[in-house]
């Protein structure tokens, strides 16, 4: 049977995540749902990642094995016209057939935005943190450095995870300030996560800016191990799933 991968864009606000749950529709089943009937037979699909309820995807990727073959060029139209318009599939790529969406993938890249400022943004409510006061921009990329490489992120997996062991390797943070938005964007690059880990990440980045926690303090709080040291869990709205990379040989990033 042929294999594709499809990059998917969603807008997670009235979705429970990425995965098939009892409590509400899933980004996963209305994919599936879409492609079944596309094809005319039952079409099951496997995520690069489970997204939480209200995070959202610029880049999610997904693969499936397909009884014939669509033109890659044509197979988003045909895929689109399908589906809910809060979920759209904006590139198919044809695979070999041991292509696994998850098991393949190479790291992520996340970003959190925050939107910083006197009043509230309705208009933007939908896809990033609203804060208040003055936010020390410098002091949260000061603190941003210290979370790259390799370390035990104990201290930013909230309870629930089902991971075997905390250590993670995150490629690079980095925090960028629009002045005329008001826009902060906290950039989180790594091989893999734990549960919650980048919204806990943000949270602490917070912190920082609002003076909670000093910048210089941050190695201290990853090698501490404890969850109460670190900042709050930022609510998901803030949350995007930017790009997901293979190998280049696979032609999945752009």
């Amino acid at each position: 049977m042929p294999s594709i991968a499809l990059v998917i864009e969603f807008d997670g606000t009235d979705f429970v995540g990425w995965q098939i749950q009892d409590n509400g529709r899933s980004v996963q089943e209305a994919v599936q749902t879409a492609l079944s009937e596309l094809y005319k037979e039952d079409i099951k699909v496997t995520g690069s990642s489970r997204t939480d309820a209200g995070v959202h995807a610029r880049g999610m990727v997904c693969s499936a094995k397909v009884p014939f073959n669509i033109p890659a060029d044509k197979l988003p139209l045909a895929c689109n016209a399908l589906l809910p318009p809060d979920v759209a599939v904006v590139r198919a790529i044809d695979v070999s057939e041991g292509f696994n969406a998850r098991f393949d993938s190479l790291g992520k890249r996340y970003v959190y935005r925050i939107v910083h400022d006197r009043v509230r943004h309705p208009l933007l409510r939908r896809y990033a943190h609203f804060v208040t006061g003055r936010l020390d921009v410098e002091a949260m990329n000061e603190a941003a450095a210290c979370f790259a490489g390799e370390h035990d992120f104990t201290a930013f997996c909230a309870a629930g995870g089902s991971q075997n062991t905390t250590v993670r390797r995150l490629r690079s943070v980095e925090v960028r300030a629009d002045e005329q938005t008001g826009v902060i964007e906290i950039e989180v690059t790594g091989e893999a996560f734990l549960y919650n880990m980048v919204r806990i990440i943000a949270g602490t980045l917070l912190y920082v800016g609002q003076g909670k926690i000093a910048a210089g303090d941050i190695p201290a709080v990853i090698e501490s191990r404890d969850r109460e040291k670190a900042g709050k869990t930022l609510p998901p709205e803030g949350l995007t799933l930017e790009e997901v990379f293979y190998a280049p040989d696979l032609h999945i990033n752009p």
